[in-house]
C-alpha cells in the first residue's frame, strides 16, 4: 500500500491544496469557494477548479501536495471517481479527500468528511493522513467564500424569463434538514439536524456575486423554511440592500402549506419561484417516502402559492419499485390540470429512485433491492410491473433527445405523455398541450436536481 502521507510536508506546515468541484447543479460551486477561505485563513495555499467547466490541468495536479474533491450530490460523486482515477495516474502519491453529503458513500479517497466538513478538512490538510469517514454536525462559523479564481457566472446556469437570461449566483442560508424523507440523502447524515449560516456572511457573498454580474440569487438550502425566522430575515436584508435582485428558493410542500401566512413575505421580497419536491401524486408512494404531504396537498400548495404571486417549479420522481404506469399517467394529468408544462423539465419525468448505501428508503424498499451497483452508487431494483421499467426507459430516451437540443421542451413533454398513454393502453391523441398554456415563466437553464 502506498504511503501517500510520506509525500507531504510535516504536520502543521503550510500546504498546497487543490479543491475540485465536479458538479454543483450548474451553478458556480460554493462548496469549493467556502473551504478555500477557511484554508487560506489557516495559512494554506488553496487553489480551486471546476471540472464541469474546464478540464483538470496536469500542472495543477502536480503542484498540489494534497487534493480535496467536493461531492455534495450523487452525480458529483460518480464524476469524482473519474477524477480520482485521473489524479492517481498523474500523481499516485498525492493524498485525496472527499467531502460533502456523499463523501461517506465511497472509499475512493484516503479520507472522507461528511456533514459540516470545513474544520475537519482544514485539520486534514495540515496533516493529510488516511482517516476513514468522519461525520461532523457541530455548529461552525463561516467566512465569505473565495470565488475570485472560479470561472465567471456567465459560464454557469442562467435564469430564463421569456427571452431574457440573467446571470445567477448561488448561496446557502442553512445546511441539513429538520425532516427525514426516506429517499433523501440528507437525513442519513444530519438525522433531523439543521445548521444556519450567519447573515453577514451570506450578505457579503451576495455582494461579491452582484459585483460579478449576478442579477438573480438562488438560495440552495435543502429547505428554505426549515428555520423561517432566520431565512426570511436574511431574505429581507438581501432585498433591502440589493433591490434589483430576484431570488428563488426550495421549500417542502408541507412547509408551503404550514407557513402559508409567510408566502407574501417571499413574493414581497423578490422571490420569483419556488422549487418544491412533489415527487408523485400517488398517495401510497408519498407515504412510503415519508414526504409529509398527499396528492391533494399538491393542489392546495399550488392554490396558496399562486394566490401569493409565486410560481412553483415541481420536481418529480415518478419511478419507484412499486410504480405502475397509471401512477405516471396521473402525474401528466396533474401537469395538464395545473398548467405546469412550462416549468417542468422533461428529465424529471423519467427519474428512477436512487437507493445509495445507508438510505432510509431501504426500510421500505428492501424487498425490491437486488445487489449494490458500485458504479451507479445505488442498489439495483426492478419494478414489480415490467411495464413501468419499459416506460421509464422510453421516457428517458425521449427526454435525452430534448436535452441534446432535438426538440422543444414542452413538445417533448407531450411526446412523453403520449408514450405513457400508450403504456396504459389509452388514446395517445389525448396528449395535447392546451393552446392557452402559459409560456415564458421563470426557470433555470440547468434541469438536474440531484
Amino acid at each position: 500500500m502506498l504511503d501517500r502521507a510520506a509525500n507531504v510536508r510535516s504536520a502543521n506546515h503550510p500546504m498546497r491544496v487543490l479543491l475540485i468541484s465536479t458538479y454543483e447543479l450548474g451553478h458556480q460551486p460554493l462548496a469549493v469557494a467556502s473551504p478555500a477561505t477557511k484554508l487560506a485563513d489557516a495559512g494554506h495555499e488553496a487553489r480551486v477548479v471546476d471540472v464541469a467547466i474546464a478540464p483538470l490541468d496536469r500542472e495543477l495536479v502536480t503542484w498540489a501536495e494534497c487534493v480535496a474533491i467536493s461531492v455534495p450530490m450523487h452525480t458529483a460523486m460518480r464524476l469524482a471517481h473519474e477524477v480520482v482515477d485521473h489524479i492517481r495516474r498523474l500523481a499516485p502519491m498525492t493524498p485525496i479527500a472527499l467531502y460533502g453529503l456523499y463523501a461517506g458513500m465511497s472509499d475512493a479517497g484516503d479520507a472522507a468528511f461528511v456533514g459540516e466538513y470545513e474544520q475537519n478538512l482544514v485539520e486534514w490538510v495540515s496533516d493529510p493522513r488516511p482517516t476513514g469517514v468522519r461525520t461532523d454536525l457541530s455548529v461552525g462559523a463561516f467566512s465569505i467564500p473565495a470565488r475570485g479564481d472560479l470561472p465567471p457566472l456567465e459560464q454557469y446556469a442562467h435564469l430564463s424569463v421569456g427571452d431574457r437570461h440573467v446571470a445567477v449566483g448561488y448561496v446557502e442560508a442553512s445546511h441539513g434538514c429538520r425532516h427525514r424523507c426516506r429517499h433523501c440523502p440528507i437525513p442519513s447524515v444530519y438525522d433531523g439536524a439543521y445548521r444556519i449560516v450567519d447573515g453577514d456572511t451570506i450578505l457579503g457573498d451576495i455582494e461579491q456575486l452582484v459585483e460579478m454580474g449576478a442579477g438573480h440569487i438562488t438560495f440552495g438550502d435543502p429547505d428554505f423554511l426549515n428555520g423561517p425566522a432566520h431565512s426570511l430575515r436574511v431574505l429581507r436584508r438581501a432585498h433591502e440592500e440589493f433591490p434589483q435582485l430576484s431570488f428563488d428558493v426550495t421549500i417542502k410542500v408541507e412547509h408551503l402549506i404550514g407557513h402559508a401566512d409567510r408566502l407574501t413575505d417571499l413574493s414581497g421580497n423578490g422571490v420569483l419561484f419556488i422549487t418544491s419536491a412533489f415527487e408523485t401524486t400517488h398517495d401510497a408512494s408519498l407515504a412510503l417516502l415519508d414526504k409529509g404531504h398527499t396528492g391533494s396537498d399538491l393542489e392546495r400548495c399550488l392554490d396558496l402559492t399562486r394566490a401569493a404571486g409565486l410560481d412553483v417549479r415541481p420536481s418529480w420522481m415518478p419511478f419507484m419499485p412499486w410504480t405502475q404506469p397509471e401512477h405516471v399517467l396521473d402525474i401528466f394529468e396533474f401537469i395538464e390540470r395545473f398548467d405546469l408544462f412550462d416549468v417542468t423539465d422533461p428529465v424529471q419525468l423519467s427519474i428512477r429512485l436512487l437507493v445509495p448505501r445507508g438510505s432510509l428508503v431501504c426500510a421500505v424498499a428492501g424487498e425490491y433491492l437486488d445487489g449494490y451497483d458500485e458504479n451507479a452508487l445505488s442498489y439495483r431494483w426492478s419494478s414489480v410491473d415490467p411495464r413501468s421499467d419499459a416506460l421509464q426507459a422510453r421516457l428517458a430516451e425521449i427526454a435525452s433527445r430534448s436535452a441534446d437540443g432535438a426538440g422543444e421542451r414542452v413538445q417533448t413533454i407531450a411526446d412523453m405523455w403520449s408514450a405513457t398513454l400508450e403504456a396504459c393502453s389509452r388514446d395517445v391523441n389525448r396528449a395535447q398541450i392546451p393552446a392557452g398554456s402559459v409560456k415564458g415563466r421563470p426557470r433555470m437553464t440547468e434541469p438536474w436536481f440531484c
